[in-house]
């Protein structure tokens, strides 16, 4: 999200007008993250897919068994996604063999993989 925030005028420049973040959460824990994150007033919005109907509709459930030992329940991957008029025009997802929450390597949800998808 840092990343996100530090560009904002780069993304507005290149005529992005959201920033949604989603997560498996109910919207009382996205609101607190938003707060804690110092959102307001910027283009990131937080919003809770509390059913993960979003989460099985777009294929990105994480429910492997060694993540779901930390954190009880399925989740969402790492995902970054670039919607263009309800049309996807990117999904970037960061999950690998043995790497199922794709916290080794979360470059491909980045802002600047966002800008290189705006590019191409």
């Amino acid at each position: 999200m840092p990343g996100y925030l530090a560009k904002q005028d780069e993304l507005k420049a290149k005529g992005v007008s959201d920033v949604i973040v989603v997560s498996v959460n109910d919207g009382a824990v996205m609101s607190a993250w938003a707060k804690c994150s110092g959102l307001e007033g910027s283009m990131l919005t937080f919003l809770g897919d509390t059913a993960s109907t979003l989460t099985r509709a777009l294929g990105l459930v994480l429910s492997d068994p060694g993540v779901m030992v930390h954190l009880g329940n399925p989740r969402c991957q790492r995902f970054s996604m670039l919607v263009d008029d309800g049309v996807i025009k990117s999904l970037n997802v960061a999950c690998y063999k043995g790497d199922y929450a794709g916290d080794g390597k979360p470059e491909a949800t980045f802002v600047e993989k966002i800008l290189e998808d705006l590019a191409a």
